[in-house]
């Protein structure tokens, strides 16, 4: 998805409004205010909930667009702001709590993404800390669903979007989409890939990182992951107590 694209950065929230995700992260952060950092921010609006709540945060995403509708946000002020992606992340800092949120993990398509991730994770977390994530559950027919979706009409201030998806290809663990954005004067089309890794592929991905899967939820209402019927794998992951410790940061 190009949200380098300041038109499409602009109505990303009205796609993706604040909805159950948001209120279950909230809750893996507590109420006691503490440091969380979290990858692949978007528009900030998990983070500034946070913010708004007392809890230290860093935001971090590569696309200059959707970090500048973040910063115009209420509370935004209170966050660190960071343009850069999550495999590149170096910071000194340590976090009780890092997080990547919007099925973001999706967008990684390579092993060696995702094992750059979790290596970020394990380098900038406290001793006692969590991270967490989701993907969806790649036993559901989300391309059929996808494709039988209809458009969505989106209202701006100067008229309206209508948002259509086309599926563009299907391989393994990979669905190929092309979504397209017609406003009242243009229209932006736009090309993703996801990957829909198993749990046990992500498991495995995880262990070399030094980390470990503590939970695995299968809805936000945090009840346990069904392989058959869960839509998403919200993973909970701690440090191994085996693990070595991380290497600090140049």
């Amino acid at each position: 998805m190009d949200y380098q694209n300041a038109q499409i950065a602009e109505i990303y929230d009205l796609a993706n409004p604040r909805a159950q995700d948001t209120n279950f992260y909230l809750s893996l952060a507590g109420a006691h205010p503490c440091d969380v950092l979290d990858l692949g921010c978007g528009t900030g609006t998990l983070c500034c909930a946070l913010a708004e709540r007392g809890h230290r945060v860093t935001g971090v995403d590569p696309a200059a667009a959707m970090l500048a509708v973040a910063r115009s946000k209420p509370h935004a002020e209170q966050v660190e702001w960071v343009e850069c992606s999550a495999q590149s992340y170096k910071s000194n800092r340590r976090f009780d709590l890092i997080v990547m949120t919007g099925h973001a993990f999706q967008i990684l398509l390579t092993d060696a993404d995702a094992l750059a991730v979790f290596e970020t994770m394990r380098r900038h977390l406290k001793e006692c800390g969590r991270a967490a994530f989701e993907t969806r559950n790649p036993r559901g027919d989300w391309a059929a669903e996808w494709s039988a979706r209809p458009p969505f009409v989106r209202m701006l201030p100067d008229g309206q979007v209508l948002e259509t998806l086309e599926i563009t290809g299907e391989e393994g663990e990979f669905i190929s989409f092309k979504t397209s954005y017609r406003f009242p004067h243009t229209t932006l089309t736009t090309s993703s890939t996801l990957r829909f890794p198993s749990r046990e592929h992500v498991a495995a991905l995880i262990a070399p990182s030094g980390l470990v899967v503590r939970d695995a939820f299968g809805d936000w209402d945090a009840s346990a992951f069904e392989a058959t019927r869960s839509r998403e794998i919200i993973f909970v992951a701690e440090i191994a107590h085996d693990s070595p410790p991380a290497r600090r940061s140049a």
